[in-house]
């Protein structure tokens, strides 16, 4: 790991910590940056009706964008978890959207983590070129 993407995982588990999870007890956090070097970070927050629950990739992504970042290097994801979590089918498709093929950095709470290219994570997207 590169000192910044390590730094990246850092600020991923202090959103993290601020995870709105009740129902799972799933907490996540992530904290994207942008080609400027600001940091957006999110946290995942459940809901009582499921469908509503939006996970801490998203709200990184849609903070940023609401910022008015429209260029973006890595995101850190954070979980409590033995395997290292990517992020779900529905934020790869945003964050391809958004973001393009970012570098993706996993982590756990026990030190593990790995790098991926979105590309990788999400083989054959779906984005504009396709309309």
């Amino acid at each position: 790991m590169t000192a910044a993407q390590r730094r990246l995982i850092n600020q991923a588990r202090r959103a993290r910590a601020r995870a709105y999870a009740p129902y799972s007890g799933f907490a996540v956090g992530a904290a994207l940056v942008s080609k400027r070097g600001r940091i957006y970070t999110g946290a995942n927050v459940e809901n009582a009706s499921y469908g509503l629950t939006v996970c801490a990739e998203r709200v990184a992504a849609w903070k940023a964008v609401t910022a008015g970042e429209r260029g973006f290097k890595r995101i850190a994801v954070v979980a409590d978890s033995e395997r290292l979590t990517p992020p779900c089918g529905t934020c790869r498709q945003v964050l391809w959207e958004l973001c393009g093929d970012i570098e993706v950095v996993l982590a756990n709470l026990k030190g593990r983590s790995a790098a991926h290219r979105l590309r990788a994570l999400l083989p054959k997207p779906f984005d504009a070129s396709l309309l």
